[in-house]
């Protein structure tokens, strides 16, 4: 029901109910603004696009609060998600009064230097934050919480290319590491250069998840945490749960580690003192392994990519990587690695190669470097 009702002092007064029954009201000094205010509020709950005034003085910090904590995640996704929270500059307006230019505040100011920081978030960080306040947005549209997503649209710093930004050790590097390494810790080193392992998954290991006889090891859990204190053992990101496929010297290895080091099943396959690895740890271990071996700013995630890297140079076709490396589907893959594969035009070189070869009873080898 609607209607308006003229004041005594002279003012119009329109009024609906919304699908609750509840009353809305305002006020306005001319008939035809009352009117067109109360067409629009009537024909949204026609419609369906109907938003309670009041749901959007909630603000944003309790909106996410009360999304995220409704959302099934993994610890990892909670954590990033709140941290993505707890960087907004709009954490306290109101979600009906944020506007696009609040969310364009906010990526400047994660492109800026900050007292925490020499230099603005890196592109990939930036957009993953966005993407959790984007999804919180898009949240509120649909519960009518406001009526419009004020993130849409928000143009975003772009990304280096995947084959600029990405730094892959040299074999010879990645062996100067492994000679310089302390023992323990050599086998650690190992699993993620040739099996990919992440650095989560590497320190999550059981003796029994290495199977020595037919060379595979099992990647059933992750480590995740910075320290003791939030150190947490969790499933495997989504869909990489996965057996992988190593080489007898990874294997052999690793036997060498369980005799040497006295690891008895239903122990972690690689401590220190006795305590599985955390993100800190296990980065500072690996900082005094690159420092002695005078490598350059390589991560252990870097270690993952050589391995990779080396899948793809051997000639592994996208599904056969995606696998391997755990990736929930071949697009990440793809995505992440494409530009290490050999291209259309370098296959058409080697084709035609090898046909010209064949034709001149040539080694092919010989005709590629005959130029030299």
């Amino acid at each position: 029901m609607a209607s308006i009702a003229r004041r005594p002092d002279g003012t119009y007064r329109p009024r609906y109910r919304d699908e609750n029954g509840k009353e809305h009201a305002r006020h306005f000094k001319r008939k035809v603004d009352a009117q067109r205010w109360l067409d629009e509020q009537t024909a949204a709950i026609v419609t369906g696009d109907y938003v309670d005034p009041a749901a959007g003085k909630i603000t944003f910090k309790a909106w996410f609060k009360a999304w995220s904590g409704r959302q099934v995640w993994e610890r990892g996704t909670t954590l990033a998600a709140q941290q993505a929270a707890d960087s907004v500059t709009f954490a306290d307006v109101p979600m009906r009064q944020i506007r696009p230019s609040h969310v364009q505040q906010w990526v400047k100011v994660m492109s800026q230097p900050a007292s925490s920081r020499t230099s603005g978030l890196a592109a990939s960080t930036i957009r993953t934050r966005y993407n959790y306040v984007h999804m919180a947005m898009r949240a509120a549209v649909v519960d009518r919480i406001i009526k419009s997503d004020p993130s849409a649209g928000v143009p975003l710093p772009r990304a280096r290319k995947a084959s600029a930004a990405m730094t892959i050790p040299a074999v010879e590097e990645v062996g100067r590491a492994l000679s310089v390494a302390p023992a323990w810790f050599r086998p650690f080193i190992a699993v993620c250069a040739f099996a990919g392992l992440r650095l989560g998954e590497a320190a999550g290991l059981r003796l029994e998840d290495v199977d020595f006889l037919r060379r595979t090891i099992a990647v059933r859990r992750q480590m995740q945490g910075e320290n003791r204190a939030t150190i947490e053992l969790v499933a495997p990101k989504f869909g990489s749960e996965r057996v992988v496929y190593v080489p007898a010297e990874l294997v052999d290895l690793l036997a060498q580690h369980v005799q040497r080091a006295g690891v008895q099943q239903g122990d972690w396959m690689i401590a220190n003192a006795g305590q599985p690895l955390n993100r800190n740890s296990a980065g500072h271990q690996w900082r005094e392994v690159r420092k002695a071996a005078g490598l350059g700013g390589y991560t252990l995630h870097d270690l993952r990519h050589f391995y990779a890297s080396g899948l793809i140079a051997s000639g592994c076709d996208v599904v056969t990587v995606q696998r391997a490396l755990g990736h929930s589907s071949a697009t990440i893959t793809l995505g992440v690695y494409s530009h290490l594969w050999p291209t259309a035009e370098d296959r058409t070189r080697a084709a035609a190669g090898d046909l010209m070869a064949a034709a001149l009873g040539v080694p092919a080898d010989s005709l590629r470097t005959k130029g030299l």
